[in-house]
């Protein structure tokens, strides 16, 4: 009988840890973390004397900007004058490259569109 009485043992023991396993609840996989791409720079739409040179060719066709200020990965200089303002935007083509003039954006001192290249004109010193 003591034989009778394992086998039952041994039988509900199985039923309990069969339980067990079939009420746990199963994790979700974890997500594989992926590298963020780098950020690409804007397409160039325009064709100005500007578009396409580095920083140093607005430097010295103007001199010191009004601003100079990093945007994320990009970089916009500022130059006023009693005529209009002009903004030219840079960002690099490719990671580690050198920033290069992707936009330029023209307007008069009152907010009005204005014309890039007689704004170009009109600031060089």
């Amino acid at each position: 009988m003591t034989r009778h009485i394992r086998l039952i043992a041994v039988a509900m023991l199985a039923a309990t840890l069969g339980g067990c396993a079939a009420t746990a609840v199963p994790r979700p996989a974890q997500p594989t973390a992926r590298p963020a791409p780098p950020p690409t720079a804007p397409r160039i739409t325009q064709n100005n004397s500007l578009v396409g040179h580095d920083a140093s060719a607005a430097l010295s066709l103007f001199g010191k900007p009004r601003l100079d200020v990093k945007e994320g990965m990009g970089r916009k200089l500022q130059f006023a004058g009693s005529p209009c303002i002009l903004d030219i935007y840079y960002y690099a083509p490719k990671q580690g490259a050198e920033p290069v003039a992707t936009y330029v954006d023209a307007r008069t001192p009152d907010g009005r569109d204005a014309n890039v290249d007689s704004c170009i004109t009109a600031l060089r010193r």
